[in-house]
């Protein structure tokens, strides 16, 4: 049976224009599904959903089942009566539009959730008591977590006394006594409560209109978070609590000094003994939140790379053995066939094509990967087979226009000459059209390209601090023409109907 061909487009929540500082679950995602709809696009790529911290990436959340407090609307709970327009209003959330400033939003959203908390009647709710119930076996233990950062003004778990760093029973019961922090675990369960209220009827709402969600679950989870310090026995820790090695990327064309990472590596046996007990709760909740799940760093299941603690740069590590087949082995056989896309980007060795090919999953092609001169590389299109998924590029890269700004002089000749193009003003759309013409079942397209925007878009560089993850769509970006466009050349590559 020939598979279909599908079309999707990347934008984070958070990118979403909405009244109050960053984009949340409130009528603009509506909206962004609608236009999806009317662009006949079938997926809505998001990035990870978690609680973030320091950096504000979401790929170094506080826990790998909890919620993001940001984006809860709260027109929500201004229609519960429990915040008033005028309070929201007069918070400080940034004077940028088309930015978020997290300080701000840090500074005024849980002040605002905690506010709407103190005066709603939410635990006489059943539903409220329900979600409570069924997420026990995480939210218990994230929301004492967050409390104690609180009361401990936000230092790492490993900076806390011993009882409580090392998870002991007795320091954790001592502390729920607290009437002071008893409420601050309220609090949190009252906003995990609203997330996902809020996204599970988002959700539904793109189901119904034909969008599917393609959710992103990174490999690894933060040290300084929850399910380090509740399962200390999962990772590689000390008796004290510390990494014994950390994650991370060797050095390479990109980096002399490699990527140091910094976070606590899995000891893959105790899994493998437990019959991933954990892995298959993460991903039994990930399916519950997403339609289908892109899973980073996809070649960490083959083998890692594990850099001694303390080291400063990634330069000293070395690889070890991941669990290869056997966790998704399980996987299928206890949560059945799950829709997985594989993020085999990077060097990829013997033994990670064997791992994606024998999953079955589509690994990531990326155009802007493809255009080096000097090679023929996997990332052109005439390299590619049917079971992939293409993108221009991904949260990680630059738009299409920066790209190229950037690119070589002869890697610049070498594009237009594949593209059969001599005027790259609209290189945008020529990336896109050669995407979505290639063989590929899915093509998935940052919304920064359909946009036609430059680098002031880009959505994180990696290996840098500052200015990430805090772009915004302008408001009035998503127009009728723009989405017959959208539609009419996905229709011309038979990835959607034409209307």
């Amino acid at each position: 049976m020939k598979k279909e061909r599908k079309c999707g487009i990347l934008l984070p929540v958070t990118s979403l224009p909405s009244k109050y500082g960053i984009g949340c679950f409130s009528k603009e995602a509506y909206e962004f599904i609608d236009f999806l709809a009317d662009a006949g696009q079938s997926y809505w790529q998001v990035l990870p959903l978690g609680v973030t911290g320091y950096g504000d990436s979401p790929y170094q959340a506080f826990s790998t089942f909890a919620g993001n407090p940001y984006m809860v609307d709260l027109e929500e709970l201004i229609e519960e009566g429990w915040l008033t327009e005028k309070e929201c209003e007069k918070a400080e959330q940034g004077k940028d539009p088309e930015k978020i400033d997290y300080e701000k939003i840090y500074r005024s959203r849980l002040a605002l959730l905690k506010k709407a908390f103190l005066r709603s009647d939410v635990s006489r709710r059943k539903e409220y008591r329900a979600f409570v119930r069924e997420n026990a076996f995480w939210l218990e233990d994230f929301s004492f977590f967050m409390a104690m950062k609180l009361v401990n003004r936000g230092k790492s778990f490993i900076r806390w006394e011993d009882g409580l760093r090392l998870h002991k029973a007795n320091a954790i019961a001592k502390y729920k006594k607290d009437p002071k922090l008893k409420s601050e675990m309220d609090c949190c369960k009252f906003v995990q409560y609203y997330f996902f209220r809020q996204w599970d009827r988002l959700k539904k709402y793109a189901n119904e209109k034909g969008v599917r969600i393609i959710g992103d679950l990174p490999i690894y989870v933060a040290f300084d978070s929850a399910d380090t310090w509740s399962h200390p026995e999962l990772f590689q820790l000390d008796e004290k609590g510390y990494p014994i090695a950390v994650a991370g990327c060797p050095p390479d064309y990109f980096s002399q000094t490699g990527q140091l990472w910094g976070n606590p590596l899995y000891r893959w046996e105790d899994h493998r003994k437990s019959g991933y007990e954990w892995w298959m709760q993460r991903l039994e909740f990930a399916f519950r939140l997403f339609d289908v799940v892109r899973i980073d760093h996809f070649r960490g299941f083959d083998e890692y790379y594990s850099i001694p603690y303390g080291n400063p740069t990634a330069e000293f590590g070395h690889w070890e053995k991941g669990p290869g087949y056997d966790l998704f082995r399980t996987m299928k056989e206890k949560l059945g066939e799950k829709e997985i896309i594989a993020e085999d980007l990077g060097f990829l060795t013997p033994g990670v094509r064997k791992l994606v090919k024998k999953t079955g999953y589509p690994g990531m092609k990326i155009l802007e990967f493809a255009f080096d001169s000097a090679e023929d590389n996997d990332y052109l299109p005439h390299n590619y087979d049917r079971n992939c998924v293409v993108y221009t590029g991904t949260h990680d890269n630059d738009t299409v226009l920066g790209w190229f700004s950037t690119l070589a002089k002869r890697d610049q000749q070498f594009t237009k000459d594949y593209l059969g193009i001599k005027n790259t003003k609209h290189i945008g759309w020529e990336l896109i059209r050669l995407a979505l013409a290639s063989v590929s079942d899915t093509a998935v397209i940052p919304l920064q390209d359909y946009l036609e925007l430059g680098s002031e878009a880009r959505i994180n560089t990696p290996s840098t601090l500052g200015n990430n993850w805090d772009w915004r769509m302008k408001k009035g970006s998503l127009t009728p023409p723009l989405a017959e466009r959208i539609r009419k050349t996905c229709a011309m590559y038979g990835r959607c109907e034409k209307e």
